[in-house]
This record gives C-alpha cells, sequence and structure tokens, in this order.
C-alpha cells in the first residue's frame, strides 16, 4: 500500500527564526506558523475563528536562509512532511512532539517582493520557492539564491 507524508502550510510567523547549529555545523531554524480558519456557526450564525500553530524545522543551507530572511508576521508558503522526535525535558521525562520538517519556503510578503519591478521598470522574475537539496553534499547547487 502506498503513503504520502506531505504538508502544505501557508501562515504568518508567530515570532523571529531561531537558529542554531549541530556539532557538526549543520544549521538548523525552527519557526512557528499560524493558520486560521473561520466559518459561521450554523446554530446562532454567529462569525467564528479558530488560530492552529505549527512548529517547522529546516535544516542545512535552507535553515540558514530561513534565519536570515524571515521575522514575526511574516506570510510563508511552506511544503515539507510530518516527523514525531522524542526528547527529554528538563525534569528528565520523555516527551514526544510531531512537527513539520521543512522542504520548501517561499517568502509571500518579503521587502525584495513589494519591490515587484526591475531596474529598468520591466516586471522582475518571479522568485522560485527555496528548496531543501536531493542529497546534502551539493547543497548551494539546488537553492536560487
Amino acid at each position: 500500500m502506498a503513503s504520502v507524508n506531505k504538508v502544505i502550510l501557508v501562515g504568518n510567523l508567530g515570532r523571529d527564526p531561531e537558529t542554531r547549529y549541530a556539532p557538526s555545523g549543520e544549521a538548523i531554524s525552527s519557526i512557528t506558523i499560524a493558520t486560521a480558519d473561520s466559518w459561521k456557526d450554523k446554530s446562532t450564525g454567529e462569525r467564528k475563528e479558530r488560530t492552529e500553530w505549527h512548529r517547522i524545522s529546516f535544516f542545512g543551507r535552507l535553515a540558514e536562509v530561513v534565519g536570515m530572511h524571515l521575522k514575526k508576521g511574516a506570510s510563508v508558503y511552506i511544503e515539507g512532511s510530518l516527523r514525531t522526535r522524542k526528547y527529554k525535558d528538563k525534569d528528565g521525562a520523555e516527551k514526544f512532539i510531531t512537527e513539520v520538517r521543512g522542504d520548501t519556503m517561499q517568502m509571500l510578503n518579503s521587502r525584495s517582493a513589494s519591490q515587484a519591478d526591475g531596474p529598468d521598470g520591466a516586471p522582475a522574475r518571479p522568485r522560485q520557492p527555496a528548496r531543501a537539496p536531493e542529497t546534502w553534499d551539493n547543497m548551494d547547487d539546488d537553492l536560487p539564491f
């Protein structure tokens, strides 16, 4: 039986990215984004809204890009997969957390996106989403930056 583990999110950052480095030197950036659902309550006719918060982790060159270019409030498009990991809290108890491992990130309202025209007034070339490379050996070759 085939299976799919794919997540697509469009939302706004709740805080600035947190970037750290593994002992190997690989960058790891974590963000939280909010997505909102709104609906009309059938019984009362009242408009309701629910906000969901999502944790996303990026690795390697994409993590560096996230850490440098994203800020609280920024709108982003993210593709990735769900991952569950185990960790120990400060009391030593084992805990589990499910988060999104980001493979693709596109800034939706960056400063460069607001400057849509090139220097000669012609429309600027659309930006491609930043993607995690297929292999981590050639990270810089796959990114459009």
